[in-house]
């Protein structure tokens, strides 16, 4: 996200809207309503969208926070592979509790349809770089075979995760994801070990 300044009422409006459309829903959620809650303005909100459509782009915003927070809280002595499996239940026991399934299926249906940026496909993103320093670190300390590039290993680790949290909306929630993840994830991620 920006810095300064811009941060934090670009910040406040993207999560004011994140969880009205949690709480109230999308359609249930006005351009006022976001206002609102996020204490801005009008100005301010057409400043940085043009229409609360717009927002439905930023959810890569919120989970990069998300990822910012969960790299302060990630003990240390846990090893690589170790951290990517908790930063994958962390992150999709987050999205679990605080995002719409029905948003959250839009959204990714919206990704594949999308013409030019994909923002949950976007490598400059936090979560890529955080995931990238695992892997690499991962790799240099022995824990991560190393047989495959670590751009390799973090698509392959990427697209581990789209596919359980699209399983998961296609089955509407019907399982947790969180502890679905926790599941599944290690079996996905066995060749990585070394």
């Amino acid at each position: 996200m920006e810095t300064g300044k811009a941060k934090s009422v670009k910040g406040r409006i993207v999560e004011a809207a994140w969880q009205l459309f949690y709480e109230k829903g999308y359609n249930g959620t006005t351009v006022d309503d976001i206002i609102d809650l996020s204490g801005t303005s009008k100005g301010s909100f057409y400043y940085y969208f043009n229409t609360k459509d717009e927002l439905l782009n930023t959810l890569s915003m919120i989970l990069d926070d998300h990822y910012d927070e969960l790299e302060k809280k990630m003990d240390p002595q846990m090893n690589s592979y170790e951290k990517l499996l908790y930063l994958n239940y962390e992150a999709h026991t987050m999205m679990e509790e605080k995002i719409s399934i029905d948003l959250l299926a839009s959204l990714y249906s919206t990704q594949l349809v999308a013409q030019g940026h994909r923002s949950l496909l976007d490598q400059n993103r936090k979560y890529y770089k955080l995931i990238s320093s695992i892997i690499d670190e991962g790799q240099k300390k022995g824990e991560i075979s190393d047989t495959v590039s670590v751009n390799e290993l973090v698509k392959y680790y990427s697209m581990c995760e789209r596919a359980l949290v699209s399983d998961w909306c296609l089955n509407k929630g019907e399982y947790s994801l969180g502890e679905y993840s926790k599941k599944c994830m290690p079996v996905m991620m066995e060749h990585f070990k070394k």
